[in-house]
């Protein structure tokens, strides 16, 4: 159970909150693809708005291609929780193991895809934007459109079939970015999106597991804005899934103590698009788990990959929607 604070250290506990949005701690890219036997390139190529991204490509025997997008505070290799400073910043929600990508390329490198992993603004090695501020996939979508659009200039992936594989800030950013320009994902085949979130949902059940309360949402709301610019209204929430158009698996941990399953459906009732599923991660309360979910069990995931990019696909002016 929470322990309810002071009046002084519920105070502490939303200026730590709000600075998260404003100044995040960057994570360190802690691992490589060789970890797991991949060779890889190391990629720089610009946002849409020009912020320098960093990242790998793995290449493949193949005309398909992952895009992989990364949660907030993540990196293209995960999140070291099982150290300091983020054990204890999120140990307090069960959510203190680390959370390592690197196999999650492995599984898909083995089933034929090619691989973009990159990080966004802000956050692992790539550039800084906005001030510093993260957007909850608002600024970020511009990072969306640029993997598109570099993945469309090289020469070895520029034909290839185009799937997404966004997670929590990653997917966030995703639907951001098909609000604001829907011909970029024309040469997108499908799309896998691991636990996006409402902000007002998930800084809710923080504010209830740190003993604040979700009472001072508002709060922290106006304590958002004035240090971004960009309240939580304005940032992309469930609402924003209604400008998907490609097939979309979605998926999440159903009992996550930091989301509500609700938030999750509503993506799936508005996403206009009859191609799609919704998933649920059973047995855990820790959100991590949804994200390790694919390398744990992968086959879920490949099959849809499979049927909507498979063997010799088509180009990336080729694909159909089912709507």
């Amino acid at each position: 159970m929470p322990t309810t604070l002071t009046a002084r250290q519920a105070e502490e506990v939303l200026d730590r909150l709000a600075g998260a949005f404003l100044n995040p701690v960057r994570s360190p890219v802690l691992r490589t693809p060789a970890e797991e036997g991949l060779e890889y390139e190391e990629v720089t190529f610009p946002a849409r708005d020009g912020v320098p991204l960093e990242g790998w490509f793995i290449p493949a025997d193949s005309d398909r291609l992952v895009i992989a997008n990364h949660p907030m505070g993540f990196n293209r290799s995960g999140l070291p929780t099982h150290l300091e400073p983020w054990a204890s910043t999120w140990g307090p929600t069960g959510n203190d193991f680390e959370v390592d990508f690197v196999p999650d390329y492995r599984v898909l490198h083995e089933a034929g895809y090619n691989v973009l992993a990159y990080d966004l603004r802000n956050m692992g090695l790539s550039g800084a934007a906005n001030g510093g501020a993260v957007t909850s996939g608002r600024y970020e979508a511009r990072d969306v459109l640029g993997s598109l659009a570099y993945a469309a200039s090289r020469r070895d992936t520029k034909d290839m079939a185009v799937a997404l594989f966004s997670r929590c800030l990653g997917a966030n950013a995703t639907f951001a970015a098909m609000r604001q320009d829907p011909a970029a994902f024309e040469g997108v085949r499908c799309l896998v999106a691991c636990q996006p979130v409402s902000d007002r949902v998930i800084m809710g059940r923080v504010l209830e597991i740190l003993g604040v309360g979700a009472d001072r949402l508002d709060d922290l709301d106006r304590r958002v804005l004035v240090g971004t610019s960009v309240g939580f209204r304005d940032r992309p929430d469930a609402e924003w899934a209604r400008h998907v158009r490609v097939p979309t698996y979605l998926y999440g941990v159903h009992d996550d103590s930091l989301t509500e399953p609700a938030d999750l459906e509503r993506m799936f009732e508005v996403m206009d698009v009859r191609d799609k599923r919704l998933a649920w991660v059973r047995g855990t309360s820790a959100r991590w788990d949804g994200y390790l979910e694919f390398q744990r069990r992968p086959q879920p995931v490949l099959e849809w990959l499979s049927r909507h990019v498979p063997p010799g696909a088509p180009d990336r002016g080729q694909r159909s929607v089912d709507r």
